[in-house]
């Protein structure tokens, strides 16, 4: 698999590249503890930094970035990003545009009226044939004062323009700067064709098999992590 980025000549020496999740992953992660003391439990339990299924969702697909610092005042944006003119026609320049409040009509993620950020794509994205790409908000990035909408593309076909990455903010009373390199949103390829479902009660080698891999699971800390968990390859770029 190959996920191909192209951008405006121009503009390539002032552009972030994306890059793998797990180099985006936050200093909050990074910092926590492996362990802290649980009231309920009345010892150190294990924190989610230890979940090797949180983690690895952080850290799967691809990092989009901000492509500039982006100050914010209580809803009004600004930015001072020095780029060429793109050599492309068309080309935005800005890192952020905007949906009006009436694209988003009766959906749950409408906010009062209120206008929906865009961010605003300088790279395409193509797959390989019968591949899409599939965005969402950086995973777990429940800090983030923005939520970027989920959407899915057919990026195996609709590789000539840029994809880009709405957002509804959600902290109307944040002031302060959004730092370039910051992820705005996360993308990794998926396949188009429908999985085959098929449902099946639990036989006896089953029923075996559940019972002994919860006990072992319960009982002994790290079991998924080192008899369960694959070894994943690094994303290579050129």
């Amino acid at each position: 698999m190959r996920m191909i980025f192209r951008c405006d000549p121009a503009l390539s020496a002032h552009l972030p590249r994306p890059v793998p999740a797990r180099r985006a992953l936050p200093d909050w992660l990074r910092a926590m503890p492996a362990k802290a003391h649980s009231q309920i439990h009345g010892r150190e339990i294990r924190t989610v930094k230890q979940c090797p299924p949180f983690v690895d969702a952080m850290a799967y697909g691809v990092s989009i970035l901000l492509p500039c610092d982006v100050a914010v005042e209580r809803g009004a944006f600004s930015w001072d990003w020095d780029i060429p003119e793109p050599s492309t026609s068309g080309h935005p320049r800005a890192p952020l545009s905007f949906h009006v409040a009436a694209q988003l009509p009766d959906t749950p993620v409408a906010r009062d009226g209120l206008a929906a950020i865009k961010f605003n794509s300088f790279w395409t994205i193509e797959l390989e044939p019968e591949w899409s790409l599939f965005a969402t908000h950086p995973v777990n990035r429940e800090d983030l004062p923005f939520r970027t909408v989920t959407g899915l593309v057919d990026a195996d076909r609709f590789h000539d323009g840029g994809i880009n990455f709405p957002a509804l903010w959600t902290r109307p009373d944040f002031s302060g700067v959004l730092p370039r390199g910051m992820p705005v949103a996360q993308v990794f390829a998926v396949p188009r064709s429908a999985p085959q479902l098929e449902f099946e009660t639990f036989d006896e080698a089953h029923r075996t098999a559940y019972t002994k891999t919860v006990a072992e699971v319960l009982a002994t800390p790290g079991v998924y992590r080192k008899r369960f968990r694959a070894r994943r390859g690094r994303l290579v770029s050129e």
